[in-house]
């Protein structure tokens, strides 16, 4: 019998855009995030699965879904993860939202307008920091800027690797209504070099979406666990810079993503920053206010 884990990409944690249950955060936390990471990744896989029917795919889905909340045995990451909730005595409510996001992967190949992304996002990037922040004990009033930072990290994704989204699975996350009014078509995303009309729809887009990064800035005045905001300002570094990336570079035909050293200088940086505005007692500067 073919298992969820069987369809795995190879991809792993340390492959993401972002920290995951990095050095920073405390080690008692770091097994429950690592079972919660496998058990997307490998849905995320199968919904990204370049030869799974459909169907098969949803059936996948749904078997994740019924181990996570049952007592099935057959599906390794959904047995995992639900053992580790379980002792912490937390409920997979965010992991079930994140299977909505997967299951509309395999439905739903087009979005109309900047509304219909942002709900997209709402299962498939919000979840995973309102359970980073439910793990560490956070209060529910940092939803709000968690939510904005990790819809910013999935836009960003989405226009990285639109041409690849486009070619490999016939999907696209840019919005119908911004291609229609930048004289775009979705047939441009598999061009070799974007023409200057979907480059333009996909600059105004990032733009966009660095405003809604700013909207997240403050989050880190409401998160009490010093480990925790040192990685939320790592993950905020890492975002603005690959949104300041694709403001400016064509990601048909240019590397918008960071490099080994990058990520490193930033880390350092990102770190550095916290630490200062921690025991100086600031709240964090937005972009606007640095003059940026």
């Amino acid at each position: 019998m073919t298992t969820a884990s069987d369809l795995r990409s190879g991809k792993t944690h340390r492959d993401e855009n972002f920290p995951v249950a990095s050095w920073i955060i405390r080690p008692e936390h770091r097994a429950l995030i690592l079972a919660f990471y496998n058990f997307v990744r490998t849905a995320d896989d199968i919904a990204d699965h370049p030869e799974l029917p459909g169907e098969e795919k949803l059936r996948l889905l749904d078997l994740l879904e019924a181990e996570l909340t049952g007592t099935g045995e057959t599906q390794d990451v959904a047995v995992s993860l639900r053992r580790a909730l379980a002792e912490r005595g937390m409920p997979p409510r965010h992991a079930l939202d994140l299977l909505v996001a997967f299951r509309m992967d395999v439905t739903k190949l087009r979005y109309e307008n900047w509304d219909e992304v942002i709900h997209y996002c709402r299962y498939s990037a919000m979840p995973v920091g309102r359970f980073m922040l439910d793990v560490h004990g956070e209060s529910t009033s940092t939803w709000p800027a968690s939510d904005a930072i990790c819809a910013g990290l999935q836009i960003n994704n989405h226009l990285q690797d639109c041409g690849k989204d486009y070619k490999a699975l016939n999907r696209v996350y840019l919005p119908r209504d911004a291609l229609a009014e930048a004289g775009a078509t979705v047939e441009m995303l598999g061009q070799a070099k974007a023409p200057p009309q979907l480059l333009s729809c996909l600059q105004k887009l990032a733009v966009r979406n660095a405003a809604l990064l700013e909207e997240g800035r403050d989050l880190n005045s409401g998160v009490k666990d010093f480990r925790f905001g040192l990685e939320i300002a790592v993950i905020q570094g890492f975002a603005d810079r690959i949104v300041a990336l694709l403001k400016v570079r064509d990601p048909l035909s240019e590397r918008v993503h960071l490099s080994p050293t990058g990520m490193l200088g930033l880390t350092f940086t990102s770190v550095m920053g916290e630490i200062i505005r921690r025991v100086a007692g600031r709240h964090p500067v937005t972009k606007s206010a640095a003059g940026a």
